[in-house]
């Protein structure tokens, strides 16, 4: 072989080398959206729940009761809820359980609880 030949082969390799590259770091970057197993809560409807129990537990007060009590108070509230919500204690669980495995989702909840938390406690403060 010639001297320009193996220089072709080698520009080639090196290109489709780069081209391969190229697409790994682009198709690792893309990760498609996992799909919620069946039975678990989406971000709003775990969201809204979560709302709904901290307003739930923020009416118990803390300092005038101990917290056994304040804990056999707020199971029957839970209750309440979950039939609120049509939510049944296998579905908590599998939401619970899916978005403890998942701590960038479980964050995104949390978020939104936070912000809604804090738009409540303005507009209670306003008025």
């Amino acid at each position: 072989m010639d001297m320009r030949r193996r220089w072709t082969l080698k520009v080639d390799r090196v290109r489709y080398l780069m081209i391969a590259l190229v697409i790994a770091v682009v198709s690792g970057c893309s990760t498609p959206k996992k799909e919620l197993p069946k039975g678990v809560l989406t971000q709003p409807q775990l969201t809204a729940f979560l709302i709904e129990m901290y307003v739930a537990e923020g009416h118990l007060d803390p300092i005038t009761m101990p917290k056994d009590s304040a804990i056999r108070l707020l199971i029957p509230q839970e209750e309440k809820l979950k039939a609120k919500f049509a939510i049944s204690d296998s579905t908590l669980k599998a939401t619970y359980k899916y978005y403890l495995e998942n701590p960038k989702e479980l964050e995104l909840v949390y978020d939104a609880l936070i912000d809604s938390l804090s738009l409540k406690e303005q507009k209670t403060v306003k008025d």
